[in-house]
């Protein structure tokens, strides 16, 4: 659930960000809800049971072979800040426990390195019981039993989401101390280690932390570049959208930018930049006193945030000593847990929030259960890899949009969007390189994808882009995830996923969340496939590609009500509807569809009809060669009747553009 790595634009390891914490957003899974009761995969063959037995079997502690205790399993192109031991817990305490009564926020203190973000994130990972207890599984059989020492054999285990499937990492207990105080992250009670153990867990699976603690979905937000502090209306929108992220249990944690030589670095108000703070609670605080305050519901959109280091806090309007509690009562300000005590945790009003802080990393727990209170979300998940092909239709690396005679040789997926809008939430992962340093192999790859708009009928993969609409296009960036959230039209969209540079081969993840079901999927074909009845029943012949725009003086069809319009496309038996219009006699359709033809000779009609509850009516239509030779400008004609009297006028015009070639390729 930490968040995903760090953002690569921030300096340091104090920069880290969280979202980083969260989930990286980036390992995906299928939902929490679906994966909290699967089964891990064991990292690295190691099976933490079976391992166990043999070591009190053989009556000896055990000592990971995978993960040495030497220097070089923990740090990486830098010094350790002094000698270092590797100690046991029983060296460091005489009653060492992996909890000390429970789990909470406040255990957790940074280590001598750099680890804010980590930090941040297991507190965040401590609010969460549904949560730590998938990633710190059978936490009661693995605490110390004084009763029973023979049964301690210096083994633990822990579970990260790793690319698409919970990974279950064993570690033995040698930690990294320096002077007999450990480096990393530490509870404050020395002889609870849950978060000690856990780092090494997260070190060994990644290198360093990189990995996520749920398969959650991570959204970075730049509070600085989108100017939230001064747009109060954007202001309002995050504050309900981040209140609904923690009330359904989702991880926000954030951040302020700092130059190379500010990491650190103590501002006036309390707060410390490039440090990673996590968000321990989004509220609408009650002001007033007594009955009155309920009746008045006044309230002011707050955030409670904890430095990873259990002190140094914001000393501004609303910290804990602060004239501005006076305004809230007591059952409210004992509801909120005040606490008037260094101890890293305090309140900001979001305003100043969004005044001070830069970064934000929200990590949303995606629910995909039938059995909900909540907005659920239908999920597709999509693996796939940009590959080199000799021949260029197979080709499957094209770089973005900046390189555009290979822009279309990447993966293309197919959604549908069914409502007349709706929010979908897309997440691009790459396999993570940063785990391969050691090795020289080096840096994650710029990534991102773009959304665009196709026909309604389309079922072959894209050839040309010049006739369709892009909708959307994320970030580039060499991070691990991409996340993007847009509100779409109704429609036939494909996202492709792509590196910045042509010819960059890796894994990807592909997540796509919808509302209703989009019936995800990846375009293979790009053509009608030859079958064995092709002879008999023929093989297409040419493919049209026909862009409906707008319509203009249509009749008026209920002396009552509106006019609601809509096209139909008709071509050899086939037909394709656009969406209706809402009471408009000058509908914009900019609606499309293309068709394989086997008889090109025969024509193609486009027709307006006027929805009605009763019986639809026929407003006009144009019928359209389709030919090769037609004009492939765009044309403005006046409808006309159908059947017999398809020669006479109707009322209005439609205009449109057909596009028809040989080549099944072109389109």
């Amino acid at each position: 659930m930490l968040i995903v790595a760090c953002r690569q634009r921030l300096v340091g390891c104090g920069s880290m960000h969280m979202l980083k914490v969260c989930g990286t957003a980036d390992r995906f899974s299928t939902s929490l809800c679906h994966t909290m009761f699967s089964s891990a995969v064991p990292y690295k063959n190691q099976h933490y049971s079976e391992l166990k037995k043999a070591c009190i079997k053989d009556k000896k502690l055990f000592e990971d072979s995978e993960f040495p205790a030497i220097n070089s399993s923990l740090f990486f192109r830098r010094s350790p800040p002094g000698r270092v031991e590797w100690k046991r817990p029983g060296e460091i305490s005489k009653s060492p426990h992996l909890f000390v009564e429970g789990i909470s926020a406040h255990d957790l203190n940074q280590g001598s390195v750099g680890n804010c973000w980590f930090v941040a994130a297991c507190s965040c990972l401590a609010l969460k019981e549904n949560l730590w207890k998938k990633v710190i599984p059978d936490w009661k059989e693995q605490e110390w039993d004084s009763t029973h020492p023979e049964d301690y054999a210096g083994i633990f285990h822990f579970q990260f989401w790793l690319f698409g499937e919970w990974v279950d990492v064993v570690v033995d207990d040698r930690l990294p101390t320096v002077n007999g105080e450990l480096i990393y992250c530490h509870s404050k009670d020395n002889n609870e280690f849950w978060s000690a153990l856990l780092e090494k867990a997260y070190a060994k699976l990644a290198g360093y932390a990189v990995v996520d603690f749920t398969g959650a979905v991570a959204e970075a937000i730049d509070l600085e570049a989108e100017a939230f502090h001064s747009d109060q209306k954007k202001q309002d929108e995050l504050f309900t959208d981040l209140l609904k992220v923690y009330d359904r249990g989702g991880l926000i944690s954030c951040s302020i930018k700092a130059k190379a030589h500010e990491i650190e670095l103590k501002m006036g108000n309390g707060l410390v930049k490039g440090h990673a703070y996590s968000v321990t609670a989004v509220k609408n605080v009650r002001l007033g006193h007594g009955l009155l305050a309920y009746f008045k519901n006044e309230t002011i959109p707050m955030i409670r945030m904890r430095n990873p280091w259990g002190k140094t806090e914001w000393n501004g309007a609303w910290s804990d000593t602060s004239e501005e509690w006076s305004k809230v009562g007591d059952t409210e300000r004992g509801n909120l847990g005040i606490t008037v005590a260094d101890d890293g945790e305090f309140w900001m009003v979001f305003s100043d929030w969004c005044k001070y802080f830069t970064d934000v990393d929200v990590c949303r727990l995606i629910n995909t259960s039938v059995i909900s209170i909540h907005k659920r979300w239908h999920e597709v998940v999509h693996f796939g890899s940009w590959t080199k092909n000799a021949d260029p239709l197979l080709n499957r690396c094209g770089g973005c949009y900046n390189h555009k005679l290979t822009f279309l040789q990447n993966p293309q997926y197919l959604f549908d969007v069914t409502k007349e809008v709706d929010q979908v939430l897309l997440s691009l992962q790459q396999k993570d390189m940063k785990i391969n340093r050691k090795y020289g192999q080096g840096e994650n790859q710029t990534v991102g994808f773009s959304i665009i708009k196709v026909e309604t009928n389309r079922k072959y993969r894209l050839h040309d882009i010049v006739t369709q609409q892009f909708v959307a296009t994320s970030t580039y960036i060499n991070a691990r995830t991409v996340f993007m959230r847009v509100n779409l039209q109704q429609g036939r969209y494909i996202v492709m996923p792509t590196s910045f540079k042509p010819l960059t081969l890796t894994d990807y993840m592909l997540r796509l969340f919808t509302d209703v079901d989009s019936g995800c999927r990846e375009l293979m074909d790009d053509k009608p496939k030859v079958r064995c009845w092709s002879s008999f029943v023929g093989y297409p012949q040419v493919v049209s590609h026909i862009y409906v725009h707008a319509a203009q003086g249509l009749e008026n069809q209920d002396k009552t009500g509106g006019n609601y319009p809509y096209v139909i496309i008709y071509c050899e038996g086939k037909s394709v509807e656009s969406p209706v219009k809402k009471d408009t006699l000058e509908p914009e359709f900019a609606f499309s569809a293309v068709f394989y033809r086997k008889h090109p000779r025969k024509p193609i009609t486009v027709q307006i009809w006027n929805s009605n509850a009763v019986k639809d009516q026929f407003m006009g239509q144009v019928m359209l060669t389709g030919s090769v030779k037609d004009t492939t400008e765009a044309q403005v004609l006046r409808l006309r009747k159908q059947g017999s009297q398809m020669a006479e006028e109707m009322p209005g015009y439609i205009s449109l553009k057909i596009v028809t070639v040989t080549q099944l390729t072109a389109i």
